[in-house]
């Protein structure tokens, strides 16, 4: 079976989705965040994949402490090797701005070595608010969203990102859900009504 028809289970729903879902959290607490991230993150490692974590508002003990608390030893060396919890500004804009070309050639490499090193799949999840922080090429973020649609088909992976509500604005909000063909809406994962597609959506998109 290939990564693309591997069906995997997100941990926090009884339904498994297959490997190239690009899909988004928008959340309005950090308790609801950490029930929803930290049984991604938790079965991810449970299943022996690759999981990339970019942390902005949590720090790495604080998202080590999520996994401990549902029973990971994280000082284990298996969960140490298939476990990166990494700075998402330093990730997203290495060299001080956001380059979307740059940051999907990244994340091409990275899924490429995670499937070489026989991993079944990459799981990664990312932390948005970096983009609230003025740098360079932030305003690409949506347009960069809407790309990664094609990448997950071509270099299969999970992706969830997350949007804090509270700090994003409606419009940002609203165009964060037409580049994301799925949403988590109370610890499920749903086909999202208003996504529109890369071809279509970056035809009338400016930034």
């Amino acid at each position: 079976m290939s990564q693309k028809d591997l069906l995997i289970d997100m941990g926090f729903t009884d339904r498994k989705f297959p490997v190239s879902t690009h899909m988004c959290l928008i959340y309005n607490s950090e308790d609801e965040r950490k029930k929803v991230i930290s049984k991604y993150l938790h079965s991810g490692v449970l299943h022996g994949e690759k999981v990339a974590y970019l942390a902005d508002n949590a720090t790495r003990s604080e998202v080590g402490k999520w996994l401990v608390e549902l029973g990971v030893d994280i000082q284990s060396p298996d969960v140490k090797k298939n476990l990166e919890i990494l700075e998402a500004e330093n990730v997203y804009c290495s060299g001080g701005y956001f380059a979307p070309d740059k940051m999907l050639d990244a994340l091409k490499v990275f899924q490429l070595a995670a499937e070489e090193k026989g991993y079944s799949c990459l799981r990664a999840s990312g932390e948005m608010t970096w983009a609230l922080k003025g740098i360079p090429g932030s305003e690409k973020l949506i347009a960069y969203e809407s790309r990664l649609n094609d990448l997950v088909v071509t270099h299969p992976f999970v992706a969830l990102c997350q949007y804090d509500a509270s700090k994003f604005d409606g419009k940002t909000i609203f165009n964060v859900l037409q580049v994301h063909p799925y949403m988590i809406v109370k610890g499920d994962i749903l086909s999202n009504p208003y996504y529109i597609t890369p071809a279509d959506f970056l035809k009338t998109y400016n930034n």
